[in-house]
């Protein structure tokens, strides 16, 4: 009885634990099964082609249901034209589906069309294309797919229980925190006396923990895109949240370097016994100043947090002049090393701060263009067409 009430609550517990994904795959099928049962009421036999599409347009997010979306709608009315085209010429067969395939390649690549959309284009040519199709019925298949990417963006808003803007700001907590976590254990090993195991293990933490960058900034242009839409949301602190895990990224970014120095100064003979402490200390003073910006916001936090950032200034300027005037007695390179943490520091310290010019004077990329639907916008697209147009029609008056 007892073994079966322990395997009971595992298996309660594989679902409790993971609330957010079940939650959002109990919407996924929920749109899954609507979008079936109102293709099948607005479109004959529409609901396979719409529960189709909206499985493969619905995202863990509205932001990126959107993009989906739009990318099946692109891909519906390119891919279509041009598998009904080759169908027209070729009859349906080995050389329409070749062509088609090509075809949609082709014009995906012209169009200059992100991931989402030229995969969708060749996708929804073969959904639309079949032996013996009528005309009628690929019209119908392409009904069935605006019906299922409609209903993919319109139930992908309650995937999440949270905003966009309060998952970012948990996203940069929970990363903040393993960023804090790793310089204490660094800055512990330092004091110890550590070995080139031990650094190879930060190293790889480090490496690890800038892989989560890019899951940051997809979240915060997701909230950006969300202000931007929703009056409920605020611009500015959208806005801010985006700056914040810019910041996060740089300070991350410098931590992975700290790590890279500290395993390069273990294979080279390990850090100076008369430096050893200094360095700890400054490590030390990098961790608190990191997981005090996101404490419980209360009246003092700001103050706390400032003066965080200030002790780690003040820490990287003891170890500059600890390893100045033990540079007589150091390895030129080791010194090189030690010197370059300093800088790691005080860069880490004006990221936490945001008053540092490349977080505001330097324009960052929302997401990849390869993400968009369009990689290029339509109005840079259509720009080069215009000037070559307005070109030959005033060569065309002056004769």
């Amino acid at each position: 009885m007892d073994k079966k009430s322990g395997l009971m609550r595992r298996v309660i517990a594989l679902f409790s634990e993971r609330k957010t994904w079940v939650r959002q795959i109990t919407v996924a099928g929920l749109a899954g099964a609507t979008a079936w049962q109102v293709g099948d009421l607005l479109i004959k036999n529409g609901g396979v082609v719409a529960a189709i599409v909206c499985a493969l347009s619905i995202r863990i997010s509205l932001h990126k249901s959107l993009r989906e979306g739009l990318g099946q709608i692109v891909g519906t009315a390119i891919g279509a034209s041009v598998a009904l085209t080759a169908v027209a010429l070729f009859d349906f067969g080995f050389i329409s589906v070749g062509l088609t395939i090509i075809m949609c390649a082709v014009v995906a690549r012209a169009l200059h069309l992100g991931e989402v959309a030229s995969i969708n284009v060749p996708v929804t040519a073969l959904i639309v294309i079949s032996p013996g199709l009528p005309e009628s019925t690929a019209l119908h298949r392409l009904g069935s797919t605006l019906i299922g990417a409609a209903i993919a963006i319109f139930f992908s808003y309650f995937s999440h229980h949270k905003t966009p803007f309060d998952r970012s700001l948990d996203q940069i907590k929970s990363v903040s925190v393993k960023a804090a976590a790793l310089l204490a254990t660094m800055s512990e090993g330092v004091a110890s006396g550590y070995s080139q195991k031990e650094a190879g293990n930060w190293l790889a933490k480090a490496r690890i923990l800038n892989e989560e960058i890019p899951i940051i900034r997809a979240q915060s242009v997701e909230a950006r895109g969300h202000a931007r839409w929703f009056s409920t949301a605020k611009k500015d602190e959208a806005e801010e949240i985006f700056i914040q895990g810019i910041a996060l990224e740089h300070t991350v970014v410098e931590i992975r370097t700290i790590a890279r120095t500290l395993f390069d100064s273990a294979v080279k003979g390990g850090i100076a016994d008369s430096t050893q402490k200094v360095i700890a200390v400054a490590l030390s003073a990098a961790s608190y100043a990191i997981s005090s910006k996101f404490e419980d916001e209360t009246s003092s936090s700001e103050d706390l947090h400032q003066s965080a950032t200030t002790d780690a200034r003040e820490a990287g300027s003891a170890l500059a002049e600890a390893l100045i005037s033990d540079a007589k007695d150091i390895d030129q390179e080791q010194l090189v090393r030690g010197i370059s943490m300093v800088a790691n520091i005080e860069l880490i310290a004006d990221s936490l701060d945001l008053n540092s010019p490349s977080l505001r004077e330097v324009v960052t990329p929302d997401e990849p263009a390869s993400a968009r639907v369009l990689k290029v916008p339509i109005q840079s697209q259509i720009n080069p067409v215009k000037k070559v147009l307005f070109k030959r029609i005033r060569r065309f008056f002056r004769r």
